[in-house]
């Protein structure tokens, strides 16, 4: 016989919360909460990504927002059973509000709100055509002069942009700026993705040939369409870019290829962007009313200005730019730089005979991947995952309703055990010279990449090279360059025919200024981060990330990218955002991020 007290609890508090919603008792609806809580919001409640701490914030967000969006009908998801373990219950929850509909992950302390993530997943009156509204392709019956499916796709790519305005540019077309236009194009958006590459998924092609995702594939996947059974667990860069490229097209998206664009700017009167376009040598002028820059979270290439760098006679490209060993077997070269790039790029370099160099410059962070993969990813991302019931949109959820604010309290114990299991390849780095760290507190990779987006390698083998001596490695700071070497700041001198800078990449805000304008920059400010106070990610803090899938400061400018994983999650809430500014649906925003950080 099943026991239903973990049900009845459940259920008895999902009651409270909607009896108070109901009434407008903001007091006892967050009396609900317990002292230590969090709810985080993605749309929903807030129509912003935001979340609240304590009883406190519950307060302060229900005054400001229950009336606008009336979040309530609270209930068990179906087929879905409240479990508990060391003291938590955790629940699968369904809601409304008065614009939509969502579903979230509710834990339980004491009979009190521990967590609560609330995530909006489609707008009432305008839900996507999928599933029994899926659209019949075929028109029975005769009409005379019909045009067929292709012909209206046809007329559609020739009069947006001409005759017609998108209502979104989406600037990037990488797998970022796909997933947001296959978004758009269910939910009825008219939007143009803009690429200066010949073909989608060039992004990936023209990178290093050795390049592939480090993340294993039932991370990765795109929305609506999964990766087959039989694609690799890590995918190589150029079945990466194949795989865009066919995305593009059977998603039907209005996917700009040689277009470039030279200038944006906003028109505060009429609300609109006005975005200067080199289209395969044909300027466009597009005007839509909502701008979107997925250009990469990594936003543009850190390349340092070193003295003497104009008077050396070999090389110098940024890891953004180097497209492979094959040219420099038996060369000598030297990677600026100790993090994934410059693994890989040192690794591919080494097995194409070249003399490699690497130049660690500060501490990184290693995991290796299969240890990455079983204790790291295992129990929400993988096979065993799957078996399990856990699908990926449960694992995004998942790892959704963990509040930034005490990820690392469930990430350091993790990492922990990643040291232990892996002790005897550490100390070999060591050995071999290599300085490492697991992040300011022990949180590793994940925290390093929320916070800073930098400082870490997923080994896959370059590291095995370092411990063996196969590629050298020395430490310290570059000082300046001669016409045949690199001088460190001690006075080493490696003498190169190739350098190549993996030197990173800056806030993604520095393409609103080269694209926009500085004074559009300077008012958004700094893009990525929580605002944690440790390296690299400067306080105060801000509990989500800056200015990412969310409003700015800058009205109807948004910013959109990060990895597969969050491409594909956090797409659909800047896409319901976007639909429902296009249908005039009230959309008052709490939180609004202030900027604390210009880059």
């Amino acid at each position: 016989m099943l026991d239903s007290t973990v049900t009845t609890r459940t259920q008895d508090m999902l009651d409270s919360f909607n009896a108070a919603l109901e009434e407008g008792d903001i007091s006892r609806a967050s009396a609900l909460f317990a002292s230590d809580s969090y709810w985080r919001d993605l749309v929903a409640v807030t129509w912003n990504l935001k979340t609240v701490e304590g009883p406190g914030g519950v307060s302060d967000m229900l005054a400001r927002q229950l009336d606008h969006t009336r979040p309530g009908n609270f209930q068990l998801q179906q087929g879905e059973l409240p479990t508990e373990e060391d003291g938590v219950t955790t629940a699968w929850i369904t809601f409304e509000t008065a614009a939509g509909r969502g579903w979230g992950l509710m834990r339980l302390k004491e009979d009190r709100i521990w967590t609560l993530l609330t995530a909006l997943t489609e707008l009432k009156g305008f839900e996507e055509n999928r599933g029994k509204r899926r659209p019949m392709g075929a028109e029975h019956g005769a009409q005379k002069n019909r045009k067929s499916w292709n012909e209206k796709r046809e007329a559609e790519e020739v009069s947006l942009g001409y005759t017609e305005q998108p209502y979104t540019v989406i600037i990037g077309g990488g797998q970022g700026g796909i997933a947001l236009g296959a978004r758009l194009r269910q939910l009825g958006v008219p939007t143009i993705v803009l690429d200066k590459h010949d073909r989608p998924g060039d992004q990936w092609r023209s990178r290093y040939k050795s390049l592939c995702l480090h993340d294993p594939i039932w991370y990765d996947h795109l929305p609506y369409i999964k990766f087959p059974d039989n694609w690799p667990v890590f995918t190589p860069k150029d079945k990466v870019g194949d795989w865009l490229e066919m995305y593009t097209k059977v998603m039907e998206i209005n996917y700009w290829t040689r277009s470039e664009v030279k200038k944006a700017s906003y028109d505060e009167d009429r609300g609109t962007w006005t975005v200067r376009v080199n289209r395969d040598g044909e300027e466009v002028i597009l005007r839509p009313t909502q701008l979107v820059l997925a250009t990469g979270m990594s936003g543009k290439p850190n390349m340092p200005d070193f003295p003497g760098m104009e008077d050396f006679k070999g090389t110098i490209q940024h890891s953004s730019q180097h497209d492979g060993p094959d040219e420099w077997t038996g060369k000598k070269v030297v990677v600026v730089g100790s993090n994934n790039s410059a693994h890989d790029i040192c690794a591919a370099l080494w097995e194409a005979d070249a003399d490699v160099t690497m130049v660690q410059r500060s501490s990184t962070h290693i995991v290796r991947s299969e240890t990455l993969m079983e204790i790291g990813l295992g129990g929400l991302y993988s096979e065993e995952a799957v078996a399990n019931g856990v699908t990926t949109e449960k694992a995004d959820m998942i790892f959704a309703s963990l509040p930034y604010k005490i990820m690392h309290e469930f990430q350091i114990p993790l990492y922990e055990q990643m040291r232990e299991r892996d002790a005897e390849f550490y100390a070999g780095l060591e050995k071999a010279g290599f300085e490492l760290d697991w992040g300011d507190d022990g949180s590793g990779l994940f925290l390093k990449y929320l916070r800073r987006g930098s400082g870490y390698y997923i080994d896959v083998g370059a590291s095995q090279l370092i411990i063996d001596g196969e590629v050298k490695l020395v430490k310290g700071q570059v000082d300046h360059f001669e016409a045949d070497s690199v001088v460190l700041s001690d006075g080493t001198r490696l003498e190169a025919d190739l350098v190549v800078m993996a030197t990173g990449f800056g806030s993604m805000n520095g393409w609103a200024a080269d694209l926009i304008s500085q004074e559009v920059a300077d008012k958004v400010g700094k893009v990525w981060g929580l605002g944690s106070d440790t390296t690299k990610d400067p306080g105060p803090w801000e509990g989500e990330q800056r200015n990412m899938w969310k409003p700015t400061q800058q009205e109807n400018l948004w910013f959109h990218g990060g990895n597969l994983h969050q491409s594909r999650h956090y797409s659909l809430y800047l896409a319901l955002q976007l639909k429902a500014r296009m249908e005039g649906l009230d959309t008052p925003v709490y939180g609004l991020q202030p900027v604390h950080h210009l880059s």
